[in-house]
């Protein structure tokens, strides 16, 4: 089968590999659809990062490797003891590998494993024909989601657990910093989560114009105008009650620890491929804080999913689809030079 193989830095190549077998417990994926990541492009252009030079403890992988972790597709078989899914169905994939033994997993929080893996980081992935996933990363999809939804899932997911790592309430007003694929995530999030007002910070004008189709009301340069002042006038000078980084630049940390209120959190959901040097003396004054955010569990999934089943998601005017002999030139070089918002790759 054909796949998009993941060699080291800048070295992504269209390959003849061998169909993956599905083992006990293991269910095959014909994919539909699968995304190109933040995540993908920093391994792309940085890397490697994620992507293992040695055996993975928990996969046993290393480079070369198959791409992608954001997809969807229908089941084409499944081992034995599969029965919660059955030849046929379309499903989304949670591609998340766990220890299931170190601290963090023990305690329930297992997106935060101490070995964690990514199926298309640590292991082949969804950038291919057909992968195969453990029986428990697969999520089928309710009626009304389609397979093109079904690929935007991961991210929704990660944008949905990290707009509820701050705690937002209906009332609050929210501040984004950055209209990427991520950010539109947390707007969807946050609106999901009963907030009317949610402002978006983004410099590009065609981000915020993608933005403003899908309904937001409040998307600002943070060029034209001072973020904190603007946030300040916005709050009756109380600041936001939820702010998050999805841009991972200097300039927005800044301007979101300024914007962010007192005893409120700063939320940090972008990947920095290089320490940020910024003053702290704000997060002092306002006894603010900052948490990170990583990935998201079977619960985040299970409520995007029923979101998207309401209608609440709309792909409209930042999605675009190629064909996977076209993954370099039309996916990752394109979104490395801003012209398009989210590819995915039809296999």
């Amino acid at each position: 089968m054909r796949a998009a193989v993941y060699s080291g830095n800048r070295s992504l190549a269209i390959e003849d590999v061998a169909e993956p077998e599905c083992g006990p417990g293991q269910v095959q994926v014909r994919v539909a659809h699968n995304g190109i990541c933040g995540t993908d492009l920093h391994e792309y252009y940085a890397g490697p990062i994620f992507a293992p030079e040695r055996a993975h403890p928990l996969t046993g992988r290393q480079m070369p490797l198959v791409l992608g972790h954001e997809f969807s597709g229908e089941v084409e078989a499944v081992g034995d003891g599969v029965a919660h899914v059955t030849v046929g169905e379309q499903v989304a994939v949670e591609p998340l590998h766990t220890c299931g033994r170190c601290p963090p997993c023990r305690d329930g929080n297992y997106n935060v494993c101490q070995t964690i893996g990514f199926h298309g980081l640590m292991t082949d992935g969804g950038m291919a024909e057909r992968t195969v996933v453990e029986s428990g990363m697969v999520h089928r999809l309710p009626d009304g989601v389609g397979l093109e939804l079904g690929a935007l899932v991961e991210p929704m997911a990660v944008a949905y657990h990290a707009a509820r790592r701050a705690e937002p309430r209906s009332g609050d007003t929210a501040v984004v910093f950055g209209a990427g694929p991520i950010g539109i995530g947390l707007w969807f999030a946050l609106r999901g989560l009963g907030l009317s007002r949610v402002i978006v910070f983004e410099p590009s004008q065609q981000r915020r114009a993608v933005l403003q189709a899908l309904g937001a009301e409040e998307v600002v340069d943070p060029d034209a105008v001072d973020p904190g002042t603007h946030v300040r006038h916005r709050t009756g000078g109380r600041g936001a009650a939820a702010v998050y980084d999805a841009a991972g630049v200097r300039p927005a940390v800044e301007a979101a620890l300024d914007c962010v209120a007192d005893r409120r959190p700063v939320v940090s959901v972008a990947i920095y491929e290089r320490p940020l040097e910024t003053s702290l003396i704000q997060l002092v004054m306002k006894e603010a804080n900052i948490r990170g955010s990583l990935c998201y569990t079977a619960d985040d999934y299970r409520q995007v999913l029923d979101l998207m089943s309401r209608g609440h998601y709309d792909p409209t005017g930042w999605v675009e689809h190629i064909p996977l002999d076209a993954v370099v030139d039309e996916g990752f070089e394109a979104l490395h030079a801003g012209t398009k918002m989210k590819v995915l790759v039809d296999p």
